[in-house]
């Protein structure tokens, strides 16, 4: 298996299990108040950006209406700044952001 569909899938896994650690919750101040998976989705998220600073930048410029680099830039923030997360950001980033990313990712691995 080649090093990008690994790093794909990588991020097509963590995607999935965001979604399994979060799918129960009906708020970021619900969400927030679980710590386990309030903390489990959030090295997720460092697994994503992890995952992302593996692909090469010709492939990110290939598909570059994803945004790679805020994406990383996210992972950092969450690395970096554990104690200073917004809960509300996080629960936008996941109601929001997180199906179209899937369905991108999955998109692309039919394509490689």
């Amino acid at each position: 298996m080649s090093k990008l569909r690994l790093s794909l899938l990588s991020i097509l896994e963590a995607i999935v299990k965001i979604d399994r650690y979060t799918s129960e919750y009906k708020s970021a101040v619900e969400f927030y108040h679980e710590e386990r998976d309030f903390d489990a989705t959030m090295m997720q998220f460092v697994i994503i950006g992890e995952m992302i600073s593996k692909l090469d930048d010709t492939f990110k410029d290939k598909y570059s209406d994803i945004p790679w680099q805020k994406i990383k830039d996210f992972r950092n923030i969450v690395a970096h700044n554990y104690f200073g997360i917004d809960a509300d950001e996080i629960w936008e980033i996941i109601t929001t952001k997180i199906k179209p990313l899937k369905k991108d990712i999955e998109s692309i691995l039919t394509k490689i």
